[in-house]
């Protein structure tokens, strides 16, 4: 069994620790009220035995806490008073300095923590240690300093999630919609020099990759762009190669057919699509942004943005050259074929490609040739997302959306100074989300005891902790000057706005979003009816959740002008947090605390059994009440000898949800060759990944590759997060 230490390191338990403490604290009380070794040493017995029990690594604190309840159990008040004492002296001992052992820590690469903090950052390159160190300075400066102290201890406890609080102290936005057109079609402007507009497909690609790495590297979240942006240099490259294939058929005295020189051209243009996508496809796996990761890049495909019937066409080509990359994927250090995690692929089912005779379903078939391989792309329904949302647009990264547009109606204009603006026609890109809390719907439930006045009421409180946050959050971001992030605020990917320009007028009339989150509607239900969130007696107490969490967004709203709205909070590593302070605040509950992890929010459970069609269907009800952003998914085996039952699933997302996706596995054993999925195996109370074939537990010697929250992690993840992975059940 292993521990984590307070810096995050990971160490073997060890019982003698465990006794020499109680007996410290033994020594030194009267006589007449110590223990006698041998209680002693069943106290520490009975430690080990409750860290068992939680089927993972316990914390040094929670062990503390057990033997603190233990030595209470025997009666040892005075034994229990020393111990406590001890542990207090040395918290105000670590207070004076709560940064130097952590940074020590991640230099030396032995934080378990905050190796698994990020399922796509590798912790070992110093790029990403650099930014876990100032991190880890930031954080500790909006600690003490720049937020209130009840909304940092609401933090800790697990009680509310104050997101990405490590680049909070800068004046830093989550993620964003970039405007690849106006920055592509008018120039741009990168590291000081100027960037005309491209005069070739290629060119454009390569541009666009430059853009979406310095984006990357001003904000913390995620962010998409639009094949549909780059469309139009598909005709740009065509008459290109056009008149060099005229002038080489001059050269020789022979000039064919028209025929015949739209075929070389056409060839010449497919040879071209195919390095642009290339580009796209290496540099976003290959760059290395200033926090030590791959851009969080996502890439919209959408044929109904085409502005004209070329347009279209050469957009199609862009998407199936896309395509056939992505399902071929990238080669690892051994040149073997594996899946990369970005860029992230949405795909728009719509009616020119959802039927079998559509126009464009080969690239329907071909895309569910991809998902069945390699997890992408995903897919957005413009059937239920013109009914529900008015308009078909990206989310800003994984799931995060945009409010629907209302400048056309409330008389704003071009506030962002945007070259390609037009005035009455929606605008999405260029807008972007302010920042995340997220709140910990279990938590509250098992606080009111079961109690359903002191829910509401603790309800009531905890919105407003969540309320006070996010304004935290809006109030960091006013008077940010757009010189902070010329790439967004003065060249084009969101504004343009004049040097020293303030940003502020972009926070309100809903350019912009701000997001509260939840986390463990299934939990939160269960705990309070009894049923899971699917059965018909307790589903309406979960709608009613999510309709509260509206209206109080509905409120803020109306009070300061900013778009709240609510979020379908993706956890990573924070679904493991959230779960270990539910169980030291309320214990280990069965069906409630009993796992290393909290469902992400309103999915149905992870062991539930349902059927896909099924799952969907339930998930849309809540997916509309998560307008800030939310994604279903179905667990599927291996489909790409089922191809017609992948492509039934993609027709029911068309007809049923607005956004959802299908999780396979691809993994590889570079030890033996196996490419099969890697299985998750108890190690002596810890979670490790294991190659059936060879036994190969090396994780630097294998390619894992899973969804865990709308986006695909290559790194691995900690223990809350791989117990929920592992015991996933199929929906197909």
């Amino acid at each position: 069994m292993r521990v984590i230490k307070r810096n995050g390191a990971e160490v073997d338990f060890d019982i003698v620790k465990i006794i020499a403490a109680i007996t410290k604290a033994n020594n030194v009380v009267d006589e007449s009220e110590r223990m006698t070794p041998v209680q002693i040493q069943r106290i520490a017995e009975s430690v080990e035995l409750e860290c068992q029990k939680l089927d993972r690594a316990p914390t040094v604190e929670e062990i503390q806490d057990f033997v603190e309840t233990h030595i209470m159990a025997h009666g040892a008040y005075e034994v229990a008073k020393r111990y406590i004492t001890y542990r207090y002296n040395r918290s105000l001992v670590r207070k004076s300095n709560t940064t130097d052992d952590k940074i020590l820590s991640l230099i030396e690469c032995n934080n378990e923590e905050a190796k698994q903090e990020n399922s796509n950052k590798n912790p070992v390159v110093n790029s990403t240690q650099r930014d876990y160190m100032a991190g880890e300075v930031s954080r500790d400066l909006t600690n003490r300093v720049l937020l209130p102290a009840d909304i940092v201890k609401a933090h800790e406890e697990g009680i509310i999630h104050f997101h990405d609080s490590d680049y909070y102290a800068q004046h830093m936005h989550n993620c964003d919609l970039v405007n690849l057109e106006d920055m592509l079609q008018n120039g741009t402007v990168i590291t000081g020099t100027l960037i005309e507009k491209p005069h070739s497909f290629a060119t454009a690609c390569n541009i666009a990759t430059q853009i979406v790495a310095q984006v990357a590297s001003n904000q913390y979240g995620g962010q998409s762009i639009s094949l549909t942006h780059l469309a139009p240099f598909v005709d740009v490259s065509r008459q290109k190669i056009r008149k060099t294939v005229l002038s080489e058929m001059a050269d020789i005295g022979f000039m064919p057919g028209e025929e015949k020189i739209s075929e070389i051209v056409e060839k010449r243009l497919r040879e071209e699509i195919r390095r642009g996508v290339q580009t796209i496809q290496y540099q976003v796996v290959t760059l290395l942004t200033t926090n030590g990761q791959a851009p969080f890049i996502t890439v919209f495909m959408y044929l109904g943005e085409a502005e004209t019937e070329q347009e279209r066409k050469d957009l199609a080509l862009i998407i199936e050259e896309t395509l056939e990359q992505r399902y071929e994927g990238v080669k690892n250090e051994q040149g073997v074929w594996v899946t990369p995690a970005f860029p992230k692929l949405i795909y728009v089912l719509e009616e020119d490609n959802i039927h079998e005779d559509s126009p464009y379903y080969y690239l329907t078939k071909l895309a569910a040739k991809c998902t069945a391989r390699r997890m992408v792309p995903d897919y957005i329904s413009e059937k239920k997302m013109l009914e529900l949302k008015g308009d078909v647009y990206p989310c800003m990264g994984c799931r995060s959306f945009l409010t629907p547009d209302r400048f056309t109606d409330a008389g704003i204009g071009n506030i962002a100074n945007a070259k390609n603006y037009k005035p009455g026609k929606h605008r999405y890109y260029g807008r972007f989300n302010q920042g995340v809390v997220t709140l910990n719907l279990p938590d509250i439930a098992l606080s009111s005891g079961g109690n359903i006045e002191k829910f509401w009421q603790i309800f009531d409180e905890r919105l407003d902790l969540c309320y006070r946050a996010l304004m935290c959050r809006h109030e960091r971001l006013k008077g940010t000057l757009s010189d902070a992030a010329p790439i967004l605020w003065q060249y084009g990917a969101c504004a343009r706005l004049q040097k020293g320009e303030p940003i502020d007028k972009l926070l309100y009339n809903g350019y912009s979003t701000i997001s509260l989150g939840y986390a463990g509607l299934y939990e939160c239900v269960k705990y309070m009816t009894g049923k899971s969130h699917t059965d018909p007696a307790a589903k309406p107490f979960a709608i009613e959740i999510m309709q509260y969490m509206n209206d109080a967004c509905k409120r803020w709203k109306e009070k300061h002008n900013i778009d709240f709205s609510i979020y379908g909070t993706p956890l990573e590593s924070t679904t493991y947090k959230f779960a270990k302070c539910l169980q030291k605040r309320f214990g280990v509950i069965e069906g409630i605390t009993d796992k290393g992890y909290i469902t992400n929010s309103y999915h149905v459970h992870v062991t539930e059994k349902i059927d896909a069609f099924s799952k969907l269907k339930f998930e849309a009800e809540f997916q509309h009440l998560s307008p800030g952003g939310a994604i279903s998914y179905v667990e599927v085996p291996n489909m790409q000898q089922n191809l017609e039952a992948v492509l039934q699933v993609m027709k029911f997302i068309y007809e049923n949800i607005i956004y959802a996706e299908l999780n396979t596995k691809s993994d590889y054993c570079q030890v033996c060759g196996w490419d099969g999925e890697i299985d998750i195996v108890d190690d002596g109370g810890k979670l490790i990944w294991k190659c059936p074939r060879c036994g190969n537990t090396d994780q630097d010697k294998m390619n894992v590759a899973r969804r865990t929250c709308g986006y695909i992690g290559t790194q691995f993840w900690n223990q809350g997060r791989t117990q929920e992975i592992k015991e996933r059940v199929l929906h197909l």
